[in-house]
């Protein structure tokens, strides 16, 4: 919209009484604070974050505008630019009780519990009668109370190094027969087949569970196989073979299966890598991760599992993975994935000239892949450093480097990509790790390629997913976008912390 047709939609959506007292462009600021809104309502996150942005040009003074675009960042998991308007929001009007409860959501999203408490403390005394907020504080409570626990017993080295397998028996499972009324997939002399997999995604189809026997079999036989994996991972793709990358999955189980529907599913000649977030945020986590499990243990060679920002601790505490394993299983397998995340490989290499990563590159120059083959990945993931970048970092359009739109990681430039692949010998990086509207994009040059594919991500974003296909004698990649399939009236989040980031006034 041009200034002039611009100013006349303003004028003639305002009484000139309106006119006489306010200045114009706090007019203006008024008109786009209110089509952000509706844009909001609508869910359509980044409009309303283009609206708001110019309501806070028109009249940067404003509290209110920084808490609206701070939500809306919320929305899109921009948690670094939410944290940053809250802060705003606040700077201008210490009293403005919804900038406290948007910084909270943000610090929470990023693991800052002590923090999010001090701002729902000072809600709370501001308003002694906000039920939300007293609840939202006694969560919180809870939460730090936990970590402050789990730091405190860790201080003994012996329940440190102890590990979630020294309280299974996975011998006396083996020869369970407690499973008599079960009548799901089963395997015998603990074979997991492709027969297996695939009864497996038809049971879970049908909404029914695996049996714990089963659970505990595929985990101790991931687990082992990962402990032998290298953080950098090198895949060979065969000149006649065709081989899928796809990226966030993100418990999203009945389009994991309309994925294999499209593409096939995966075999010697079929292979795949899958680039993390398999889990949280949808509520069918469990059958995603068990079966993706089941095939990486019947085609080790040729499917492919990556770590990413969502395979850890903090994540699954609050985006649902903790909680639908709990009420599926138990706290204690719960703890066995925590240990398997940790020993996720971080990247593949195909033949040896794309990299794949989950999040991006990095926040120094001249970083070799013996740098990435070197890093310690059995740990939860760090607030800086190689690991964090290639699991948090994601590309801008601009050249350079910026702070990260999440809060953690880095954003970063075409020339840092140029660079990068320049050193390391390489075609092109591929990743993953943000919603997009046709489920990929392709940036700098072509040289950085992002991969979605969860569609209408959280029953909520109305994007397509896709997956990239290509060949060992052809690295160009292939894009095949897909819209989301029905699922069972089991809404997203179903598992998450009672404490919903969201819900916040």
């Amino acid at each position: 919209m041009n200034n002039s047709n611009e100013n006349d939609t303003v004028t003639s959506m305002l009484s000139k009484s309106s006119l006489e007292n306010k200045s114009f462009d706090t007019l203006k600021a008024e008109f786009y604070k209110d089509q952000g809104n509706q844009y909001f309502k609508d869910l359509k996150y980044s409009k309303a974050i283009e609206s708001y942005t110019l309501a806070i040009e028109n009249n940067p003074n404003e509290s209110s505008y920084y808490g609206n675009r701070s939500f809306a960042y919320l929305k899109s998991e921009f948690y670094g630019y939410a944290l940053s308007d809250a802060d705003k929001s606040i700077e201008l009007d210490p009293k403005y009780v919804k900038g406290y409860y948007r910084r909270a959501s943000a610090n929470l999203a990023l693991g800052k519990f002590k923090l999010a408490l001090k701002d729902y403390e000072f809600v709370v005394k501001t308003r002694p009668n906000d039920k939300d907020a007293l609840q939202k504080l006694k969560e919180c409570e809870k939460i730090c109370k936990k970590i402050a626990f789990q730091r405190a017993i860790a201080i003994d080295d012996s329940l440190l190094n102890k590990s979630a397998w020294d309280q299974i028996d996975i011998e006396a499972l083996r020869i369970s027969n407690t499973e008599a009324d079960y009548t799901g997939p089963k395997f015998d002399s603990n074979k997991i087949t492709i027969e297996f997999v695939m009864e497996l995604m038809e049971h879970y189809k049908q909404q029914k569970v695996l049996h714990k026997k089963y659970a505990y079999e595929i985990l101790f036989q991931i687990h082992e196989t990962l402990k032998k994996t290298p953080t950098l991972v090198e895949i060979d793709v065969a000149s006649n073979k065709k081989f899928t990358i796809c990226g966030d999955i993100h418990g999203q189980f009945y389009d994991l299966l309309n994925i294999f529907k499209i593409n096939g599913i995966p075999g010697e000649q079929n292979g795949y890598l899958f680039n993390g977030d398999f889990v949280d945020r949808g509520s069918f986590s469990v059958e995603v991760i068990f079966t993706l499990f089941g095939l990486k243990l019947v085609y080790p060679d040729c499917f492919f599992l990556a770590r990413g920002n969502h395979e850890s601790l903090n994540m699954n505490q609050m985006y649902g993975f903790e909680g639908e394993v709990k009420s599926k299983y138990s706290p204690q397998m719960f703890n066995i994935f925590t240990e398997i995340f940790n020993l996720l490989p971080l990247c593949h290499l195909i033949n040896s000239k794309v990299l794949v990563m989950h999040g991006g590159l990095f926040s120094k120059d001249d970083v070799t892949l013996q740098d990435i083959r070197s890093v310690n990945r059995n740990r939860q993931p760090p607030e800086e450093g190689l690991m964090c970048d290639l699991m948090w970092s994601d590309p801008q359009y601009t050249d350079g480097r910026s702070s990260s739109k999440r809060g953690v990681g880095i954003q970063f430039g075409p020339d840092i990509t140029k660079k990068f692949l320049e050193k390391n010998s390489l075609d092109y990086i591929i990743r993953s790790h943000e919603v997009k509207q046709e489920g990929y994009e392709i940036m700098h040059d072509g040289k950085c390629i992002t991969v979605f594919s969860a569609p209408n991500y959280c029953d909520t974003m109305g994007n397509k997913g896709a997956f990239i296909n290509i060949k060992g004698d052809d690295l160009t990649p292939k894009f095949i976008s897909y819209e989301a399939v029905d699922h069972p009236k089991i809404k997203p989040m179903a598992y998450a912390n009672s404490f919903s980031l969201f819900g916040l006034s």
